[in-house]
């Protein structure tokens, strides 16, 4: 196999449309992370995924499908280099492992064959306004950090017993309702352990006329010297979304108007897949500081699509960000 691959692109096929090695192209770089509030230095990109595909808006790349794409990972030190590629105009874009959000270059790079391209340092700024009060999870685009619970023995795939990938067995979803058979999850900040007591979708509830209805989770957290005259921001990062809809509500669940709805999205179906995440969301919502309270806070999340099991949310980070510190260093 390693053969095969180092052989890439092959020599033989004579179709004009498959272009030899020499008529290809490739580019190399640096990718670095500009994060205030983690480190005055530019971090490196360790393990970034770094791609050249066709030029369009940030993230884009995910729903492309028509033209070639180029990728390569990012070394410890963010340096990348994507070999073989096919002449044309492309973006970069790059997402970091650790860090929220895409990247994208906004100048086009060319390439022409035989060309050797180096763009030199990249610097990526993940979205960031303030310092972090809380956040739940790790930033990798995936939910396979979140509780994730054995499957109905009824249903056991014995190829992944005992295997990393707990996710893969069948009829996950069903857990969910046995595990909360009256009440949805309630996490609390400082007290719950997202590996433990967050579950790894948030999956419509099973009713007893055998219809399914959407599900409302809680984050419950305390805050100290709210500032009512400053705006948080709340950062949701989602691994995967499934013809839903993603509501926030803020001390108040049963407000008629959300403060953010997502409106309908995503096209997943991971959950039926047995996967872990699909198209990446990224949601920046801003918080009135009037909204909070000294003491005891509770956000609600509520996956408002009902009809069948599949209608899910897999979340892959969220963090809540207070007001801006203007002297902190940039």
């Amino acid at each position: 196999m390693l053969v095969e691959v180092q052989s890439w692109p092959y020599a033989f096929p004579e179709s004009q449309d498959f272009p030899k090695w020499d008529q290809r192209g490739n580019v190399s770089g640096r990718l670095l992370v500009k994060e205030r509030y983690i480190s005055d230095d530019y971090i490196s990109a360790k393990g970034a995924y770094v791609g050249l595909a066709s030029p369009g808006d940030i993230g884009s790349w995910q729903r492309e499908s028509k033209n070639y794409q180029f990728w390569a990972k990012a070394d410890d030190d963010g340096y990348f280099c994507i070999s073989n590629i096919r002449t044309g105009d492309y973006n970069v874009y790059a997402w970091v492992p650790g860090f929220i959000g895409d990247y994208k270059y906004d100048v086009v790079v060319t390439i022409t064959e035989g060309s050797d391209i180096d763009i030199g340092d990249l610097v990526y700024e993940p979205p960031r306004d303030g310092p972090t009060l809380w956040e739940i999870g790790i930033p990798d685009r995936s939910a396979a950090e979140f509780y994730v619970p054995d499957p109905n023995p009824k249903y056991i795939n014995k190829l992944y017993v005992n295997h990393p990938d707990k996710f893969r067995q069948y009829g996950l979803w069903e857990r969910y309702a046995e595990l909360y058979p009256d009440k949805d999850l309630i996490f609390t900040v400082g007290v719950s352990d997202y590996t433990k007591d967050w579950f790894f979708a948030q999956v419509t509830r099973k009713k007893d006329d055998n219809t399914y209805q959407g599900t409302t989770w809680q984050i419950k957290f305390q805050l100290s010297n709210v500032n009512k005259n400053s705006t948080y921001k709340l950062r949701l990062a989602l691994a995967s979304a499934t013809f839903s809809e993603l509501q926030v509500r803020v001390n108040d669940p049963k407000v008629n108007h959300p403060l953010f709805s997502s409106g309908l999205i995503g096209r997943d179906n991971s959950i039926a897949r047995h996967g872990i995440h699909g198209l990446y969301w990224l949601y920046n919502v801003d918080i009135s500081g009037a909204k909070f309270v000294e003491g005891d806070n509770t956000i609600f999340l509520t996956q408002a699509r009902g009809n069948n099991p599949f209608l899910a949310i897999m979340y892959d980070y969220i963090r809540l960000e207070g007001p801006p510190i203007f002297n902190k260093k940039i």
